[in-house]
């Protein structure tokens, strides 16, 4: 049976998938950075990462418990019974997953919201990141490691250089170079539960792997949002109060609904991307360079009608250079792989 049989994907191709995930992302972007930026009348002032995040994941996680419920997926899952009622749970791999996610669910939203921080630059290291561990991955994994990864690797560092070169250091707060390294972390262990655990092209065990990981992701990176709340890290980390509590009764919880609605949508859609049949080198940058563009178009958008700062002539250098990176690794593998397949067509 071929993959797209098995997914539906002659019904619908993953790269309509890829589009609807930029349709739904770039609003996420938008909404974020502007809730951020515009001065709260409350306040004097625009609100943090910390203040807005609590209540759009806590709406995100309501939300997809009930996606989870409505749509049935939760059929799919491994469960227990407690009080005559089936509750979904992870597996040992999906556990290690969802913990990955939970990094991953915070970071991404809190990754726009910092002041001086350009959304292209922070895309640039988060994104970079991924694409520097992915041959980590391999070779922890004994899998060869083709020449595109390593060339990849190469246009990322060069455009991490001019970038950085640019800006004349790094130059982030705190919170925001915990944020990189969470995010790394968390797409790290990501990227190993998706070498172990092979991907089948079954539908049943998409909503088995989406169910399994986001039902204990979405409740601890709440639970790890408010931990780094009050920690103390960062001058951010003292809106525990106001960004679980306050937010509830003021306007702004209506773009915050947006922002949760948004990063529902999303995670659905980079599930079905992820765990589609065919090589991770051609799913993973695909669902990279979708969040990629809409990071970048977010802030154009933003430059042009909100009036909020251009994104650095360098920052859109070094983020074209991750993007063309991306599609190098997206396309390579296909055009490699075509004598292969024709070799093996001739013999059957």
């Amino acid at each position: 049976m071929t993959a797209a049989r098995q997914t539906g994907a002659s019904a619908f191709p993953l790269e309509g998938y890829v589009f609807l995930y930029l349709l739904a992302y770039l609003p996420n972007v938008i909404i974020t950075k502007l809730v951020t930026s515009t001065v709260h009348p409350g306040l004097g002032r625009p609100l943090t990462g910390l203040e807005t995040l609590p209540a759009s994941l806590i709406i995100s996680t309501v939300l997809t418990y009930l996606f989870i419920w409505w749509s049935g997926w939760h059929k799919d899952a491994h469960g227990v019974m407690v009080l005559g009622r089936r509750i979904p749970v992870p597996t040992k791999y999906t556990l290690y997953s969802g913990f990955g996610t939970a990094l991953v669910l915070f970071t991404v939203p809190l990754s726009f919201t910092f002041e001086g921080v350009s959304i292209p630059f922070i895309q640039l290291l988060m994104r970079g990141d991924i694409l520097i561990i992915a041959p980590i991955v391999d070779l922890l994994f004994g899998r060869r490691v083709r020449w595109w990864s390593w060339c990849a690797l190469v246009m990322v560092l060069g455009a991490m250089v001019i970038t950085l070169a640019d800006r004349g250091g790094l130059y982030l707060p705190p919170l925001a170079i915990l944020t990189v390294i969470l995010y790394t972390i968390g797409y790290f262990v990501r990227l190993i539960v998706m070498t172990k655990v092979s991907k089948s092209g079954d539908p049943a065990s998409v909503r088995q792997y989406f169910v399994e990981e986001k039902v204990f992701a979405l409740p601890l990176s709440v639970a790890i949002l408010a931990a780094i709340s009050a920690s103390g890290i960062g001058s951010q980390s003292g809106a525990l109060g106001w960004g679980f509590i306050s937010v509830w009764t003021d306007p702004v919880i209506l773009p915050l609904f947006g922002i949760g609605i948004t990063l529902t949508i999303v995670s659905v859609f980079a599930i079905i991307i992820l765990l589609d049949p065919r090589e991770n080198a051609y799913c993973v940058p695909l669902e990279r360079a979708a969040s990629l563009v809409a990071g970048v178009g977010g802030a154009l958008i933003l430059a042009w009608v909100w009036g909020l700062p251009h994104p650095r002539t360098a920052e859109l250098i070094g983020a074209g250079i991750l993007i063309a990176a991306i599609v190098l690794l997206s396309l390579a593998p296909r055009f490699a792989d075509r004598p292969a397949r024709s070799a093996r067509a001739e013999t059957t």
